[in-house]
């Protein structure tokens, strides 16, 4: 592994652990030449997701786009960034484990919606008004009838 600091090759291994999900390996790394440590991250290389596109176009899954998206959704809200990049992760897993190599765009931004419906219903309707491009006001009217009367079953059912 070559040293980022130096560029040296000759690196030895001072420590290696699993990640808490155990889906990639982390090891500690110290240069031979400089001494200085650094991390590297170890990980399966996976097939890549297609997304396809409402207009057919077919491009990379990329995670990051997502989280862009959940960050600005849920803009001014006291939302951890930790949770935004969980729900990332969660997505990820379940396309990989759910779909074979493509998966359309409409089909990721129905799981997204799922889940953040039970974080917060704000962005919830901020990501919904993006994602479903309601046509006009009463198409967005429908889309919170639904919800406010989802949340009323939900609250007569404990």
């Amino acid at each position: 592994m070559k040293c980022p600091y130096c560029g040296e090759m000759d690196t030895r291994v001072l420590d290696s652990r699993a990640t808490q999900d155990s889906s990639a390996i982390r090891r500690r790394r110290q240069c031979i030449k400089c001494t200085d440590r650094f991390t590297t991250m170890e990980k399966i290389e996976e097939e890549p997701i297609v997304v396809v596109k409402r207009d057919g176009r077919r491009e990379l899954f990329d995670p990051n786009k997502i989280l862009k998206g959940l960050v600005l959704a849920g803009q001014k809200r006291n939302i951890a960034l930790s949770c935004w990049e969980e729900v990332v992760e969660s997505l990820e897993q379940e396309l990989r484990s759910s779909y074979p190599k493509e998966v359309t765009a409409d089909k990721i931004g129905d799981i997204i919606l799922k889940k953040l419906r039970s974080i917060d219903e704000v962005a919830y309707v901020r990501f919904a008004s993006v994602f479903r491009q309601f046509p006009d006001v009463e198409a967005f009217k429908a889309e919170l009838e639904e919800m406010l009367q989802d949340k009323k079953n939900r609250e007569t059912e404990t």
